[in-house]
């Protein structure tokens, strides 16, 4: 292993010491005095530590709803997944909440999804025996329901199975430092970031796809992000809080179908994230076309317009939409008003 990894490694179990002697949460931030700047998390360019890097499968169907831990997370990726619907990877490092959820089985494309952040903690409620031992051989820390106790993955009474899955996600952290596990903290995946963007075209919102799922992204010029919405409906979280990045990125990548697939005969597609496509980026109310680029699964995936420029991300939470379907976009109309979460 290389000296480079190795410190990785140990800066990263130093971070999960900081986050279990921590009340709650991970703060957000920590100040330093005479800094002028305040400290960014490496991913989504928010006020936060880079700590280290927590990977949860949370489920998307509308009887998971509303879904919890949601707004602390970095970055979210939407995927397809059997009989067209969707299913999210979270992906926390700047602040760790207290619970997660609800938790929901891996898919093959969460490895090629999860190899460019480093040796990351993996937490999922199971998966099919084919696919069990590929995440074992993958460079993941397996934290998935099967090896650890109900403690840390438990039932929350008010929800029903399969939807009712929550992780206590501060347990978790904490268990990785009792086991002597070592985590890899959060760094770069390939994009930058800038506070202002001038460049694209203004839209009020726009609508991803899947064969049995949607989102709809809102621009709220008040509170600089793209309100969610799912189905048409509002997507709050278990703490009432409208979710909404200040970037939202469609990724158009290939959907195949894969060799594994449910109890049901489903088959589970499999979602292309490494090499390059096409897509587009939502920040500041508008869309621009871009060109994605990621060589192997293990390195990041940059962003660039079709002249060839980087395109910088808006500081804060970002959500990857992947499909293989072209959005819709509304125009900015001379009477739009601006939106404002409830």
């Amino acid at each position: 292993m290389s000296s480079r990894k190795l410190f990785s490694r140990f800066v990263g179990a130093i971070s999960i010491s900081i986050v279990v002697a921590s009340c709650g949460s991970i703060p957000s931030s920590i100040p330093i005095i005479g800094s002028p700047e305040p400290i960014r998390n490496s991913i989504s360019g928010r006020e936060g530590v880079d700590g280290p890097v927590l990977a949860v499968k949370v489920d998307d169907t509308q009887a998971a709803h509303p879904q919890v831990g949601l707004e602390d997370a970095d970055l979210v990726y939407i995927e397809q997944v059997e009989g067209g619907l969707t299913r999210l990877a979270a992906i926390f490092s700047s602040k760790i909440p207290t619970r997660v959820g609800p938790v929901r089985s891996a898919r093959i494309s969460d490895i090629d999804i999860l190899a460019q952040y480093g040796h990351i903690a993996f937490a999922y409620s199971g998966a099919q025996q084919k696919l069990l031992p590929v995440i074992a051989a993958a460079n993941l820390q397996d934290m998935g329901a099967q090896r650890q106790s109900p403690t840390i993955y438990n039932t929350d009474p008010n929800r029903r199975s399969p939807v009712a899955m929550i992780l206590r996600a501060d347990l978790l952290m904490r268990k990785l430092v009792d086991d002597g596990a070592q985590v890899d903290i959060s760094k770069s995946i390939g994009w930058s970031f800038s506070e202002t963007f001038e460049t694209g075209t203004a839209i009020s919102q726009a609508k991803v796809s899947w064969p049995a799922s949607s989102y709809t992204v809102q621009w709220s010029e008040i509170e600089k992000r793209w309100l969610l919405y799912t189905r048409d409906t509002a997507d709050l979280s278990a703490d009432g809080v409208h979710l909404g990045p200040t970037t939202f990125v469609i990724q158009i990548v290939r959907i195949l179908p894969s060799i594994y697939g449910d109890k049901y005969g489903g088959v589970t597609p499999f979602s292309e994230t490494v090499g390059s496509g096409t897509g587009y980026i939502l920040r500041d109310g508008k869309y621009l076309a871009a060109k994605w680029t990621r060589p192997t699964p293990l390195d990041g995936t940059t962003w660039m317009d079709l002249e060839g420029n980087e395109i910088p991300f808006a500081p804060g939470q970002i959500w990857i939409a992947l499909t293989d379907k072209q959005p819709i976009f509304t125009p900015v109309t001379a009477d739009a008003s601006p939106t404002s979460s409830k």
